[in-house]
């Protein structure tokens, strides 16, 4: 962090709010939501979204790369292999290095496998990539995704989905006193209020 804004891979952004591109009624509410958000930095699940098609609904027409950062993501990956696989097919389609890294750990809870997102994040920071690290609100585990290399880790609140809020404010305090690179909070925000909380807790 920089009192100027918020710095990942040597980008200084002034937005803290990343927004997905996902689940969106229509291609033209996404671009409306995303143009509102005032977020520079928009997550794309690469397993979801066509990034090589082309077109008036295309998402690279909807929301132009040289006006947004794409976060390319491995969401729905359960194995480091697949995860790093998927994140090296959105660097040969779009040339994006900065990516977000999801190794899930089963379909129900959604929730990260630290082993496996460690593994892939080691493949993928010795393969040059710029690596933001979905992970568990775990000290530890965050630690170890730092001492590998990714440029920002991002402890969830809660549940993927869940709109629980942060059940444990105290955890990602802990994270964001310990670790030099970035930490956002990611899956589980539901509301303004709990993004309130996220920044109070830094």
């Amino acid at each position: 962090m920089t009192d100027d804004g918020l710095q990942i891979a040597g980008k200084i952004y002034r937005s803290r709010l990343l927004v997905g591109t996902g689940r969106y009624a229509s291609p033209e509410l996404m671009q409306q939501a995303v143009e509102a958000s005032g977020a520079e930095i928009i997550t794309v699940a690469v397993r979801r979204v066509d990034l090589a098609a082309t077109g008036k609904t295309s998402i690279t027409e909807l929301l132009p790369p040289s006006c947004y950062t794409y976060l390319p993501n491995s969401a729905g990956c359960y194995t480091a292999s697949d995860a790093v696989r998927t994140l090296k097919l959105a660097r040969e389609l779009g040339g994006w290095n900065l990516v977000k890294l999801e190794v899930i750990a089963d379909a129900k809870s959604l929730l990260p496998d630290p082993q496996g997102t460690l593994a892939a994040a080691k493949m993928l920071v010795s393969d040059g990539f710029d690596v933001m690290a979905y992970a568990m609100d775990d000290l530890d585990h965050c630690k170890a995704l730092e001492q590998a290399g990714c440029v920002a880790v991002m402890p969830l609140a809660s549940p993927i989905g869940s709109g629980q809020g942060i059940v444990y404010p105290e955890r990602i305090a802990a994270i964001v006193r310990s670790l030099q690179v970035p930490v956002l909070v990611d899956a589980g925000i539901g509301t303004a209020s709990d993004a309130t909380i996220a920044m109070e807790l830094g």
